[in-house]
């Protein structure tokens, strides 16, 4: 049987007093649709609207369970930390749980083909090859390397296209400028996977295993660039 877990993920629990409520004023999704089987893919911006992070939030009765990279998992909590004021919020590990993933199946919810994500203990081999390869085939990126941190604005990671921000929750850090893009339509650069042997001047990040690198290019200059379906609707 193949692995599940993403060994290079790691979750997060935010519990204590109206956790969801202090998430709504952060985050661009809307925390409130947030149930069991109904997880979110979420920014926390800089008030330009450019991203610092990017996650899956998962409900778990009151508390909200974060999905993030292993590798900012500090750096999240201690970014959610400043924010949180004088309010009696707690953010720790929830070291018992991992982040798995399989090719069949839906509930990523992003985009049904990247298949099923569940959060269960640590079980069996990482998945986070056949992950890498799959989401990149579909044209997905996420995690600062992709996205870097205060570098791309929220709308440039597609996220309107992959349920990455609701237009009618109210406020969050980065709301006003995203919005106006929104309202706009002028989302004139795009984070896009290309086929590529060796990286080039526009590359983010370069997977010579995979002959893959990931760009923010123009939508008018996306040349070679895999753009499916979901982006191709969105750009014409």
């Amino acid at each position: 049987m193949a692995g599940t877990t993403l060994s290079d993920r790691t979750v997060l629990r935010l519990s204590g007093d109206d956790a969801r409520g202090f998430l709504q004023g952060l985050v661009t999704s809307d925390i409130d649709a947030l149930a069991p089987e109904r997880p979110a893919w979420a920014g926390l911006l800089t008030a330009q609207g450019k991203a610092l992070f990017d996650f899956i939030l998962w409900a778990d009765g009151e508390d909200v369970l974060i999905d993030c990279e292993t590798e900012q998992a500090g750096a999240l909590a201690r970014r959610l930390t400043l924010y949180r004021l004088r309010r009696k919020i707690e953010i720790g590990c929830e070291d018992g749980l991992a982040v798995h993933w399989s090719p069949e199946g839906i509930g990523d919810p992003r985009l049904p083909a990247l298949g099923r994500r569940w959060l269960a203990p640590a079980s069996g081999a990482a998945a986070d090859e056949a992950w890498l390869e799959h989401r990149l085939r579909l044209g997905v990126t996420e995690g600062i390397a992709e996205l870097g941190s205060d570098k791309t604005l929220w709308l440039e990671c597609n996220a309107a296209e992959l349920n990455g921000v609701s237009f009618d929750k109210g406020c969050y850090v980065g709301q006003e400028n995203t919005a106006r893009m929104n309202w706009r339509q002028k989302v004139n650069r795009r984070l896009v996977v290309v086929p590529a042997d060796s990286p080039g001047p526009r590359t983010r990040v370069h997977y010579p295993e995979l002959g893959l690198a990931v760009e923010h290019r123009r939508v008018d200059d996306l040349g070679d660039a895999i753009v499916p379906d979901w982006l191709a609707a969105a750009i014409r």
